[in-house]
């Protein structure tokens, strides 16, 4: 878990998630179970906790669903996933976050799907 730290400096507590998307806590419980969102449970007191970077000025990032889908359709734990998002990749370049923060989901995907099979 220790990676997840260094790859994922912020974190926000369901209540922030909903505050920052103007939804209710309920909502984003919704989110996360229909896999829109991912949240682990970490800190102390331990509670589910969204990196900082999934939420964008007006909502979620573009394509993040679809390829969380792909993700784990492939066999990806949540965890793993969120190593591969948010880790540099060189064929990128950058890191397939920030990739889906733009907008440019076409080549995350590309990758996503091949390393699904």
């Amino acid at each position: 878990m220790n990676d997840l730290d260094e790859l994922i400096p912020e974190w926000l507590p369901l209540p922030d998630v909903a505050e920052r998307l103007d939804v209710e806590v309920s909502r984003v419980r919704r989110m996360i179970e229909e896999g829109q969102l991912i949240a682990l449970r970490r800190g102390h007191p331990v509670v589910r906790v969204v990196p900082a970077l999934m939420i964008a000025e007006d909502g979620l990032i573009p394509h993040l669903a679809g390829t969380l889908t792909i993700l784990r359709d492939g066999g990806f734990e949540d965890e793993e996933l969120l190593v591969w998002l948010f880790t540099e990749d060189e064929s990128l370049p950058g890191r397939p976050i920030d990739h889906l923060r733009r907008g440019q989901r076409g080549e995350v995907r590309r990758r996503a799907l091949a390393l699904a099979l």
